[in-house]
């Protein structure tokens, strides 16, 4: 179906696309409140990673998934061990361990290691070891979790990946409605501001929301999605498609001068609409898209889910929205206002003459935006925890583990176990000599040297050995992510393979290392599909070979710029932000670029000289420009100061500063650089004329 067709079917047939619509939002909410969030980011590793394949060997072998330490305070060692039974009879806890899951072994006590009790209890608090049957981040453990926390009362504190899960879980969902709450009131301020009506807003919201629900509801398809992408769809969705109503809008209006009938002013309206959202859309898409390209398949989660509710924006704003536009005519028509947005031609003018001041600039900020950029990178962070607040239980037990054991993380080893117990000892003494390994427990430390293994009940060698592997439990003084435990984790491992060249070293920590890896190279790929995959689609769309370049060497500045910040400010930011927001910045912003060179290019093809075809350009662009920037500035803005989760609240703030440095970026370096190359320009793209030496020489001046 042509577009002509289209747009005379949305017309007609509004009725019918409104009550399909309606329809749809019935099994979209079913959908939504059926789709599992994921908030364990370790299980986005690729499945071929060591570590993955170990916790995977460790759920099989052992029936061991999830792992956590639970600290008692000022509680008697007989009230501990009652503690410790009701623990064990909770439903997917596997194995307890405590120290008197040996000592009560017909083991005399003298046997036992001394660092064996020492390590695992301080003057007024004892550890105990938590193993559950099922993995990390699946309901049924953080069930567990929530009832041992239940079972154990205020003086216990339980750390572990399923506690942080679960805290995290539990205040994002607290937190999400009033993220959409906050993005729709403050972009509907802003449109109330910037539009020329009142009532189009709330005709814009209810479209739009509309397609969030159908989005949202799609996702039961994909099985599941993370937390992050659950948190930003709704309102980047909201953000990124308002400028296709906004496009929808102006072109309805523009029509009504010049059609009597308001149902073929709007057939019109969506035929122009639809060319050139399509080609607005695309790079956005495309920036989602690059995501999905990511080895940490976070990135295809929220590429995918993204990607779509562009798609649907689109299809909302060319069919729902028009269809209610037209039923809700008559009191649209009566709320029109003046908009707050003067006319931009002086500014524009004053903005020509001085374009040189804004090519020295463009020069100047490419340095420290670039070194800001690259050192904001190099500090990234990607210990989980971090991103929560301070007060939260999980993290309160992270810290008295570090303060009150000295432990900041656990590693496990699986190794053979057919190695001989002296092999075994061996090892471990060695990684004991390890910086920052506290110790290293397995069968061969509890019971030393001067007891059999063989005269050991099955009770206790089952704990820690299975028909293939024996598993040791490694103490670190080191936090997760760190450069220290880092260091420390390729020791182990070269100790590891010398002994047994089939262990594997897994854990929290393993698994973070991998993961600093992977989105490392994830980082760089991304960004380069991003680019090219951009740089293609402006080629085409504009039909030409120079102006894709300072396109994108615009936005990109506005990036760098963005992302540089936070190094000039102290700040540290979780390690997915930068790869987000290098493809969403771009993707979403370079449409801003593309609508004032589209106009440029349209003014040098009707003959007018290149400073009076900026100038239009400029005082056409700029209106639209401002209402989307400060749409996504709007929609992002108020989540970053609200959330507690600084995963998220770094994203949006991200994407509210790029909106406003890309939108600056754009009105101000985009109109100077098409002044300066406009001859190379004119040369390399399609459909415009040759300029003569006059304009060129007044280019020089």
């Amino acid at each position: 179906m042509n577009t002509v067709r289209f747009s005379k079917a949305v017309v007609k047939y509004r009725i019918p696309i409104l009550i399909v619509t309606l329809v749809l939002l019935i099994p979209s909410v079913l959908g939504m409140l059926g789709t599992r969030i994921n908030y364990d980011m370790l299980t986005y590793l690729p499945e071929d990673m060591e570590t993955v394949i170990g916790q995977n060997e460790l759920m099989e072998d052992f029936d061991k998934g999830a792992f956590a330490f639970l600290i008692v305070e000022d509680m008697p060692n007989k009230d501990v061990a009652a503690l410790k039974e009701q623990i064990e009879q909770v439903e997917h806890v596997d194995t307890v361990l405590w120290y008197d899951s040996l000592a009560d072994l017909s083991i005399p006590m003298e046997l036992l290691p001394d660092k064996i009790y020492n390590e695992f209890n301080t003057e007024n608090a004892t550890m105990m070891a938590v193993f559950f049957d099922s993995s990390t981040s699946s309901d049924v453990t953080m069930d567990a979790v929530r009832e041992i926390r239940q079972i154990a009362g205020k003086q216990c504190f339980l750390s572990g990946l399923t506690a942080m899960v679960v805290d995290l879980k539990d205040l994002c969902e607290q937190e999400e409605p009033i993220y959409v709450g906050i993005a729709v009131a403050l972009a509907l301020v802003v449109m109330l501001l910037l539009l020329d009506n009142w009532l189009t807003p709330f005709v814009f919201l209810l479209s739009i929301g509309m397609m969030i629900l159908i989005n949202l509801g799609s996702n039961y398809f994909l099985g599941e999605i993370s937390y992050i992408t659950k948190a930003l769809s709704a309102v980047l969705q909201l953000a990124v498609t308002m400028d296709y109503s906004i496009f929808l809008w102006h072109s309805y209006n523009e029509q009504l001068t010049k059609h009597e009938d308001r149902g073929e002013a709007m057939a019109n309206a969506i035929r122009e609409t639809l060319t050139s959202i399509v080609g607005s859309s695309i790079t956005t898409v495309a920036g989602f898209i690059a995501l999905c390209f990511m080895s940490f398949t976070l990135g295809r989660d929220l590429g995918i889910v993204m990607a779509k509710g562009v798609i649907l924006g689109v299809l909302g704003c060319v069919t729902v929205l028009p269809a209610l536009i037209l039923i809700l005519d008559k009191p649209l028509q009566k709320a029109e206002h003046k908009s707050l947005i003067p006319n931009m031609r002086r500014f524009a003018n004053g903005t020509v003459k001085v374009f040189p001041v804004f090519l020295c600039l463009f020069v100047l900020l490419i340095p420290p935006a670039l070194y800001g950029y690259n050192k904001t990178n190099d500090e990234t962070y990607y210990n989980l925890a971090k991103s929560l607040p301070d007060d939260m239980e999980y993290v309160i037990a992270n810290s008295k583990l570090s303060e009150d054991f000295d432990i900041a993380s656990t590693h496990m080893l699986l190794i053979d176990k057919d190695l001989s117990p002296k092999s075994v000892r061996d090892m471990m003494k060695e990684m004991e000599q390890v910086d920052g390994v506290k110790y290293v427990l397995g069968l061969e430390s509890v019971i030393g040297s001067r007891v059999p293994e063989e005269v050991l009940p099955e009770s206790v060698t089952g704990l820690l050995k299975s028909d293939k592997w024996e598993l040791l439990l490694l103490n670190s003084e080191y936090p997760v992510a760190s450069d220290e435990v880092g260091a420390q984790i390729e020791s182990l491992n070269t100790i590891l393979k010398k002994y047994d060249p089939s262990g594997m070293l897994i854990g929290e920590a393993p698994c973070m290392k991998d993961m600093i890896d992977v989105t490392s190279h994830d980082f760089e790929v991304v960004n380069a599909i991003s680019i090219v995959a951009i740089f293609l689609i402006i080629a085409l769309v504009e039909r030409s070979a120079s102006l894709p370049f300072i396109l994108i060497s615009v936005i990109e500045l506005a990036i760098f710029i963005n992302l540089g910040l936070p190094h000039y400010l102290g700040q540290s930011l979780p390690f997915i932000a930068p790869i987000c927001i290098s493809t969403i910045q771009l993707g979403a912003t370079v449409d801003y670029a593309i609508l004032m060179t589209t106009r440029y290019k349209s003014e040098r093809i009707s003959g007018q000289d290149k400073k009076e075809a900026v100038r239009t350009a400029l005082t056409a662009s700029i209106p639209s420009i401002l209402v989307s920037g400060f749409g996504l500035f709007a929609a992002t803005f108020g989540v970053a100061l609200y959330s507690k989760v600084d995963m998220i609240s770094s994203i949006c703030m991200l994407l509210a500063r790029g909106a406003v440095i890309s939108m600056l970026c754009v009105i101000f370096i985009l109109p100077a650089l098409l002044l300066l190359l406009d001859k190379v320009i004119c040369a390399t793209t399609l459909g415009m004329k040759k300029k003569n030496k006059t304009e060129q020489e007044v280019l020089l001046k």
